[in-house]
C-alpha cells in the first residue's frame, strides 16, 4: 500500500475514534467540523501569505527593469514571459488553474461534491504567481480562495469526512482566503456563504466563523498586528447626509462600470476559447496586449523618464494605487481649492479605470490565472476618485475629499460583479473599522446590486458556469439539495423477471397492467449467468400509453423500438442537486439506479420519492 494511503487510513481511524470519543461526552455528532475548521483557517493563512510573498518577490525582481534602462517598446516581453510560463503549467498540468478561480470552486462544490485535487492548487499557485509577478493585471484574492479551497477539499478527503461536509470545508477554506487578505473575518464569512456555499444554516455558519477567525489571528500572528495582506491606515473620512444623493448616483455609475467590465471579460474570453491558437500561447499573447497598452498608458500620462520602462499603475493587483486613493490625506488638505491639480487627478484615475478594465480583460480572457476581486476594487476606486473630483470641480464636494467616493466605489464595484452586497459592505467596513463609512457604503452597494441584476442575468462568478450547464440556485433550498444524498431516497424495486429489448412489446403492457411502476428498465443480456445484466435503457409509461392508441400494432412491435437508450441513469453517491437536475431534462417519473462498477439495475428512483425527501430535509433544518 503507498505511504500517502497508509497516512489517510491513519487519519480516517482517528478521525473516527475522535468522533466516538467526543460523541461519549455529549458533544454533537459535527462538532469535529469545528476543529477541522480551525487548522484549516490557520493553514489556509500560512499558504496565502507564502503565496503573496512570492508574488511580491517575483513582481520586485521584474520591476528591476527599471534599474538596466531598457527601451520602453520592452516593456510588453516581461507580460508576455509571465503569460507564456503559465500556460505551460496550466496546459499540462491543470486545466482547471485558469481563470480567475472562484468559479472553479463552486463548479466543484456543484458538480463534484466539493472535491479540489491537490495538483488544481498547486498548479493555481504556481500559475498566479507567474501571471500577477509578472505585472499581469489581476489580483491575488481568487487564488487564495482556490488555494484554501483546495486545502479544505484535501483535508476532507484524507480525512474521510462525509460527503454532506465537504462543501462546507471547502468553505471554510474560502472564508479563510478572504479573511487573511484583508484582516477581514466577518466579510470572509459572508464570502463563503454569499457566494460559494450560498447557505445560510447555522451547521454551515458556525465552522467557517471558527476557521475565518483562525486566518485573520494567523495573518496578525505573521504578519503583525492588524496587518493583513492588503491593509492600509484609513481615517479623515468625513460624510453628511446632503451627499446621499451623490451616492446614489455613483452606486447606478458603478453598477453600469461593473456589468460592462462582466461582458466585456466574458465577451474576450469566448474570442480567445474560438482562437485556433496553442492553448500555452493564449496566455502570452494576452500579456502582449496588456504590455501595449501598457505602453500606450505610459505616453499618454507621460509617467515616463526618457525611454526608461517602468510598470504601469495598473499592472499587478494594484494595491498601491488603491491605498493612495482611499487615503483622504492623498488629496491634500486643500485639495478642493486646487483646480488644475483637481483636473489631473480626474483625468489621471479616469484613465486608470478604463485602462485597469482592458488590462484584466487581457490577462483573464487570454487564459491567465489571477482574480477579479482586485480589479473590481481598483476599478470602483479610481471611478470614485473621478467622481469625487468631479463633484469638487462642480461645487458638491463640499467638506469631504475624493478618498470618500474612492472608498465608496469599491464596495459599489465588488457588489456589482458579485451580486453579494454584505461581501462588500463588510470588507470595506473592516478596512476602516470606521461606522461612519457604513451608511453611504451600504446605500451605494445595495443601489450597485439591483441595477447591475437588472442589467445582467449572472455575476461575474455565476455567468460562466450558467454557460456550461451547471444549475445556479440561492438560498436554503439549494443548500439542502447539495447536502442529502441519493441514498436516502426510497428505492422501487424491479419486476423480478427482466426485460429485454429483443422481448415482445405485448410483454410490457402485461407488467405496466399488473405492476404499480410507470416506467420500466430494459436490460442487455448477460454473456454468463454469473454475470448480472446490464444496463441499456428505459421505455416510459407515456411511450406504452402512446402504444395503445393503436393496439392491432401491438403485436408486431419490440420493446426495442420504445427504447430510449440516452436516458440519464443515477449512482447511488450522488446528491440530490444532481439528481433533481437530471429530472428537470426528462418528460419521466423515474430513473433508474445502477451499481457504478457493474452498471447492473438497482432499482428505481421516483420523482416523487425525490419530492418528498427534499421536502423531510427542509423541515428538519
Amino acid at each position: 500500500m503507498p505511504i500517502h494511503s497508509d497516512h489517510m487510513v491513519i487519519a480516517r481511524k482517528f478521525l473516527s475514534s475522535f468522533r466516538s470519543w467526543s460523541s461519549r461526552l455529549g458533544f454533537e455528532q459535527d462538532w469535529y467540523l469545528l476543529v477541522i475548521g480551525a487548522a484549516l483557517g490557520t493553514l489556509t493563512a500560512l499558504g496565502a501569505v507564502f503565496f503573496h510573498d512570492a508574488v511580491e518577490w517575483l513582481g520586485h525582481q521584474m520591476s528591476n527593469v527599471q534599474e538596466m534602462n531598457l527601451p520602453i517598446w520592452l516593456l510588453p516581453v516581461i507580460p508576455v514571459a509571465g503569460g507564456l510560463v503559465t500556460g505551460l503549467l496550466v496546459h499540462y498540468f491543470a486545466s482547471a488553474a485558469k481563470g480567475h478561480g472562484v468559479p472553479q470552486v463552486m463548479d466543484a462544490i456543484i458538480r463534484k461534491k466539493g472535491a479540489i485535487p491537490l495538483r488544481t492548487g498547486i498548479v493555481k499557485t504556481l500559475a498566479s504567481i507567474s501571471t500577477v509577478g509578472s505585472g499581469g493585471s489581476a489580483g491575488v484574492e481568487g487564488p487564495i480562495v482556490q488555494i484554501g479551497s483546495t486545502i479544505g477539499s484535501v483535508i476532507a478527503k484524507w480525512l474521510g469526512v462525509a460527503a454532506q461536509y465537504v462543501p462546507t470545508l471547502v468553505g471554510c477554506g474560502a472564508a479563510a482566503g478572504i479573511a487573511s487578505v484583508f484582516n477581514a473575518p466577518i466579510a470572509g464569512v459572508f464570502f463563503a456563504i454569499e457566494i460559494i456555499l450560498r447557505d445560510f444554516s447555522l451547521k454551515t455558519f458556525t465552522p467557517i466563523v471558527v476557521a475565518s477567525v483562525f486566518a485573520a489571528a494567523t495573518t496578525q500572528a505573521v504578519l503583525g498586528e492588524n496587518e493583513a495582506i492588503f491593509s492600509a491606515q484609513l481615517e479623515g473620512y468625513v460624510f453628511t447626509i446632503a451627499e446621499l444623493p451623490s451616492y446614489i448616483v455613483l452606486g447606478g455609475l458603478c453598477a453600469v462600470l461593473a456589468v460592462g467590465f462582466t461582458h466585456f471579460l466574458h465577451f474576450c474570453e469566448h474570442m480567445f476559447d474560438r482562437f485556433k491558437l496553442h492553448p500555452i500561447a493564449k496566455p502570452a499573447v494576452g500579456g502582449a496586449m496588456l504590455g501595449i497598452i501598457g505602453v500606450l498608458f505610459i505616453y499618454l500620462t507621460g509617467s515616463y523618464h526618457g525611454s526608461q520602462a517602468a510598470f504601469p499603475a495598473f499592472f499587478g493587483n494594484g494595491y498601491e494605487t488603491i491605498r493612495d486613493l482611499i487615503s483622504p490625506q492623498f488629496y491634500g488638505k486643500d485639495a478642493v481649492s486646487h483646480v488644475e491639480g483637481l483636473r489631473a487627478v480626474f483625468w489621471v484615475t479616469a484613465a486608470l479605470c478604463v485602462f485597469k478594465a482592458v488590462g484584466t480583460v487581457c490577462t483573464l480572457g487570454s487564459g491567465g490565472s489571477g482574480g477579479v476581486f482586485a480589479p473590481s476594487l481598483f476599478m470602483g476606486a479610481t471611478a470614485g476618485a473621478a467622481f469625487g473630483v468631479l463633484l469638487g470641480k462642480i461645487g458638491l464636494l463640499g467638506n469631504s475629499t475624493p478618498a470618500s467616493y474612492a472608498l465608496v466605489g469599491m464596495a459599489a464595484v465588488v457588489a456589482g460583479t458579485t451580486f453579494a452586497p454584505m461581501t462588500a459592505i463588510l470588507i470595506l467596513f473592516e478596512l476602516t473599522r470606521e461606522p461612519y463609512v457604513l451608511l453611504p457604503i451600504m446605500i451605494a452597494a445595495t443601489i450597485a446590486t439591483a441595477v447591475a441584476q437588472v442589467l445582467m442575468r449572472d455575476s461575474i462568478y455565476t455567468a460562466k458556469l450558467r454557460q456550461a450547464g451547471v444549475m445556479i440556485g440561492s438560498g436554503r433550498d439549494l443548500s439542502v439539495l447539495r447536502r442529502v444524498p441519493l441514498s436516502s431516497v426510497k428505492i422501487t424495486p424491479l419486476p423480478r423477471e427482466p426485460i429485454f429489448a429483443s422481448d415482445p412489446l405485448s410483454k410490457l403492457i402485461t407488467l405496466h397492467a399488473h405492476h404499480n411502476v410507470p416506467d420500466f428498465v430494459i436490460v442487455e443480456r448477460s454473456q454468463n449467468e454469473t454475470s448480472p445484466h446490464t444496463y441499456m435503457g428505459m421505455v416510459t409509461g407515456a411511450d406504452i400509453r402512446t402504444a395503445l392508441i393503436d393496439r392491432e400494432a401491438i403485436p408486431l412491435l419490440l420493446v426495442a423500438e420504445l427504447l430510449r437508450e440516452t436516458m440519464p441513469t443515477l449512482d447511488p453517491n450522488e446528491m440530490l442537486d444532481t439528481v433533481m437536475d437530471k429530472f428537470a431534462k426528462q418528460d419521466t417519473a423515474s430513473l433508474c439506479l445502477v451499481d457504478p462498477k457493474t452498471r447492473a439495475p438497482v432499482g428505481m428512483i421516483q420523482r416523487s420519492d425525490v419530492m418528498k425527501t427534499y421536502h423531510k430535509a427542509l423541515e428538519e433544518l
